[in-house]
């Protein structure tokens, strides 16, 4: 007469183990798509987009007073010699390129124009919580979680470092800093955007 309630207690103490690992596969199923969708929109793989605080060189040969270093504002615009205000924020060097050229043939036909950003300002993220050194950084070149931690002199005593968040507008990219460094995990190591926060907890 005893043995029913035991079974209906591993029954549902099978039941509970069931959701649990379900749960847990479909969190990491969730992580994986974020993973793999942070790989496939790595930056490092497209043209450099330009950004607010950006400066670019616009140099227009044979004719130094159409050439200028304008920086972009932070409505996107920067202003260049005859042209005034063109918006520069969101476009590829070849696409501003092409709006130049088209602008400045009203004044200087077949101008022959180079554009290239001489200063690149607008790549920012914040790393905030338990690391050395919290706060806003603007490297020169794209860099990691790994190497974003790394920028901020490394978590300190206190921070929980399995459960690392990327904030990335209304997404949030779970990352176990652990299974980076111990290279369990490699793919965890997304490329940091401009206006990501990385918080280590």
């Amino acid at each position: 007469m005893q043995s029913m309630p035991h079974a209906s207690l591993r029954l549902a103490l099978l039941a509970l183990s069931f959701v649990v690992v379900l749960g847990c596969g479909s969190r990491n199923g969730e992580a994986s798509a974020l993973y793999a969708d942070a790989a496939r929109n790595d930056p490092r793989s497209r043209p450099y987009v330009i950004g607010v605080s950006d400066v670019v060189r616009v140099t227009v040969w044979k004719d130094p007073n159409l050439s200028t270093d304008a920086a972009v504002r932070p409505d996107g615009t920067m202003t260049l010699p005859l042209v005034g205000e063109i918006l520069a924020a969101g476009r590829t060097v070849a696409e501003l390129h092409g709006t130049i050229v088209e602008h400045l043939s009203a004044f200087a036909k077949d101008a022959v124009v180079t554009v290239a950003v001489v200063e690149v300002n607008s790549y920012r993220f914040t790393v905030a919580g338990n690391v050395e050194r919290p706060g806003m950084y603007t490297p020169r070149y794209y860099v990691t979680v790994s190497e974003a931690i790394a920028l901020a002199a490394g978590p300190n005593r206190y921070a929980s470092t399995g459960n690392v968040v990327i904030v990335r507008g209304t997404r949030r990219i779970p990352i176990n800093y652990d299974d980076i460094l111990s290279g369990k995990s490699p793919e965890q190591d997304v490329v940091v955007i401009a206006g990501d926060a990385v918080r280590v907890p």
